[in-house]
C-alpha cells in the first residue's frame, strides 16, 4: 500500500487540481480518499485567489467508484452533507470540472456527475455497472442522469450496466469537451483558464442559480433568482468589470 496521500492538491493559476491518488486500486474512494477530496473542496471555496477546481485521477484512470475492500471491513465513503466520496451530494460553491483518462464508472461515474463540467480523452469509458453486483448507483447518477440525457439511453446504462465510450457522452451533451488520450488535463485546464477571465462572484451566483432553479416555481423564480443575482449586482466587481470594459482593459477582481 502506498504512502502517498489518498488525494493530492496542486495550484496552476487560479484552478486548484486535485487528484484522486490511489492508482494500485483504479483511485478506488476509500474513507482517507473521500476525506481528502472534501478538503480540498473546503479549501477551494475558503480561497479567494482559486477560481475553479479541476478533479482528475492519477495513474492513466479517473475513478473505479468505491472500494469494496474498505467497504466490506466496515469503511464509509460518506463524508456528512457531502455524501459519497465528499463531493457527491454537496460538491464547492466555485466551478468544478472533471478530468477523465480511462475510465469513470460506477462511484467514479457519480463523481464526475457532481462536477459542472466534464473533459474526457478520447477511448475513455464511462458508466454505472452496479447492478451487475446487485448494487444500486446511489451516490447520484440515477438521479442526475436523466436530467441530463435521454431517459432510454439511461435506462440502458443503469438496467445492462455496460460502459459506453467518452465520444457517446459526448454527443448527448454530458462531456463537454474530448481530447486526445493523455491531454484531458490540459483541455480542463484550459477550459478552466476561460473561467479564470470572469468575475469569482459572478461564477458562483451563476452556478447555484442554475443548479437550484429546477426546484423554483414560475411565481418564485424572479425573485429567488434576484436574491442570488442581487448581491453580486452591486458589487465593486460588478463596477470594476463595467469600468474596465470602457476603459478596454482586464479586470482586477477582488471577490467583494
Amino acid at each position: 500500500m502506498s504512502d502517498s496521500p489518498a488525494v493530492l492538491t496542486e495550484r496552476r493559476g487560479g484552478a486548484l487540481v486535485i487528484t484522486i491518488n490511489r492508482p494500485e486500486v483504479r483511485n478506488a474512494i476509500n474513507q482517507a480518499a473521500a476525506q481528502g477530496i472534501a478538503d480540498a473542496l473546503d479549501a477551494l471555496d475558503a480561497d479567494d485567489t482559486l477560481t475553479v477546481g479541476v478533479l482528475q485521477g492519477a495513474g492513466g484512470s479517473f475513478c473505479a467508484g468505491m472500494d469494496l475492500g474498505a467497504f466490506v471491513q466496515g469503511e464509509t465513503s460518506w463524508i456528512d452533507d457531502r455524501g459519497f466520496a465528499g463531493i457527491a451530494q454537496r460538491a464547492a460553491r466555485k466551478p468544478l470540472i472533471a478530468a477523465i483518462e480511462g475510465f469513470a464508472v460506477a462511484g467514479g461515474m457519480e463523481i464526475a456527475l457532481a462536477c459542472d463540467m466534464i473533459v474526457a480523452a478520447e477511448g475513455a469509458r464511462m458508466g454505472i455497472p452496479e447492478v451487475k453486483r446487485s448494487l444500486v448507483a446511489a451516490g447520484g447518477a440515477l438521479l442526475r442522469l436523466p436530467q441530463r440525457m435521454p431517459y432510454h439511453v439511461v435506462m440502458e446504462l443503469a438496467l445492462t450496466g455496460d460502459p459506453m465510450p467518452a465520444e457517446r457522452f459526448h454527443a448527448f451533451g454530458l462531456v463537454n469537451r474530448l481530447a486526445p488520450a493523455g491531454g484531458a488535463l490540459d483541455a480542463a485546464l484550459e477550459l478552466a483558464s476561460a473561467l479564470e477571465k470572469n468575475g469569482p462572484l459572478a461564477l458562483v451566483a451563476s452556478k447555484e442559480i442554475l443548479m437550484r432553479q429546477g426546484d423554483w416555481s414560475t411565481g418564485e423564480m424572479w425573485a429567488r433568482q434576484g436574491e442570488i443575482a442581487g448581491p453580486v449586482l452591486i458589487s465593486k466587481d460588478a463596477r470594476e468589470g463595467a469600468s474596465a470594459f470602457k476603459e478596454k482593459r482586464e479586470p482586477v477582481w477582488k471577490s467583494r
